[in-house]
């Protein structure tokens, strides 16, 4: 498919592109003009047999037409005649270097995801707001002004010592790009599948470059072993399904088995990292063939873990679920009650503590609380699940 092909090269040329003559900002719009070009042109001509390389030469002759309206004109004539077009290949570190830039520590977080997006996922801006449910002018000024301060940054990989925080941030930016298109903050849809998969293939193209890398292998088992539940996780009509009600003949066996072989071998092999805890988990999830089926008492062993190796409220929350399916709702509910003050408006809270009584059979109280859940999430299959949860309930005493 076309469309994926210049989705797929994208990235590379940018990367060739910002290697050869720097400014981010510059490059991109060359690079922009060139998949416009191959899109109105291959078509009808067909695709050549070096995409990546037309496309470079493409964006690079744009590039150097910029360069000529910028320069006088006796450094023009210098300048440019020593300017070749890059080489058409583009090399692993090019890939990674790009991923590097765009999640440079400068930038907000919501500048990161944007911007790789845009640069890497090769998205329009267009399609990255109506991803993110915001005008496509608020995405455009986000990526003007990553792009801006990154105008003067040299095009290589960090020094050695900052390399290992810059892969955590490009890891933490794949995880959000990916939760929001599991589960949408906002909307009429539970899904962002374009977000998803996007996220699914950057973190492949990441693996390959660093397979010995056990939190990349981690996270991309942890995506697969969770969009493998996709399918059975809303009716026909867009409802939300939970995980205990599932049709798990739905979901996807290939996945499962890719995600599960790849966490087996990189817990061996590597360090223990959270993004691997968490693979671990869905394993565990996706291995039960009935809801019933879940071992629980495992689940919780890894919880604690991760709450050890990486601490935080949503962490902790999900360690209260798989205590009180251990030990009892009352357990989940006294432990809950110590839950990080700055998750008291968070929805999930409210539906953890819902379901937990509605567990332990105080209905009423459960009630109140699926209800207080539906309020606070933006997410429309969300509130009518909740919604639906409470109507179930009896109302008793108010």
């Amino acid at each position: 498919m076309l469309e994926e092909l210049l989705r797929e090269q994208a990235p590379q040329v940018l990367a060739a592109l910002v290697r050869r003559y720097g400014d981010f900002d510059a490059c991109e719009d060359a690079v922009q003009e060139a998949l416009l070009a191959a899109s109105l042109q291959w078509p009808g001509e067909g695709v050549p047999d070096n995409p990546r390389g037309w496309l470079i030469t493409v964006a690079s002759r744009r590039r150097i037409e910029v360069l000529r309206n910028e320069v006088a004109r006796a450094r023009r004539e210098e300048t440019v005649a020593a300017w070749a077009p890059p080489e058409p290949g583009a090399s692993d570190d090019d890939s990674l270097t790009l991923l590097m830039l765009c999640c440079h520590p400068e930038l907000t977080a919501q500048s990161q995801v944007a911007l790789t997006l845009r640069a890497v996922g090769g998205l329009t801006t267009g399609e990255i707001a109506r991803a993110f449910l915001v005008p496509e002018a608020t995405i455009g000024q986000r990526i003007s002004r990553a792009k801006a301060k990154l105008k003067g940054a040299r095009f290589a990989l960090p020094p050695a010592s900052e390399q290992p925080e810059r892969l955590v941030a490009v890891l933490h930016v794949l995880y959000l790009i990916f939760n929001e298109g599991y589960t949408a903050s906002s909307g009429a849809s539970l899904h962002r599948v374009e977000l998803s998969a996007e996220a699914i293939r950057l973190t492949r193209q990441l693996h390959a470059l660093l397979p010995d890398d056990g939190e990349v292998a981690g996270l991309l088992a942890l995506m697969l072993l969770t969009d493998a539940r996709r399918p059975a996780r809303t009716t026909p009509d867009g409802s939300l399904v939970p995980l205990p009600e599932q049709d798990r003949a739905l979901w996807d066996a290939a996945a499962i088995a890719e995600g599960t072989e790849l966490i087996a071998s990189t817990l061996r092999t590597a360090p223990i990292g959270a993004y691997q805890l968490q693979a671990a988990i869905a394993a565990v999830h996706d291995s039960a063939a009935r809801a019933e089926e879940t071992e629980w008492r495992e689940i919780l062993m890894l919880y604690e873990l991760l709450e050890t190796t990486a601490p935080g409220p949503m962490v902790t929350l999900n360690r209260i679920v798989a205590v009180a399916m251990v030990h009892g709702p009352a357990a989940g509910l006294s432990q809950l009650d110590a839950v990080d003050p700055a998750l008291a408006d968070h929805h999930r809270v409210a539906a953890v503590r819902a379901h937990l009584l509605e567990l332990s059979g105080d209905e009423p109280a459960a009630r109140q609380a699926y209800e207080l859940a539906a309020r606070l999430t933006q997410s429309i299959p969300e509130q009518r699940y909740l919604q639906d949860r409470a109507s179930r309930l009896s109302a008793g005493p108010r």
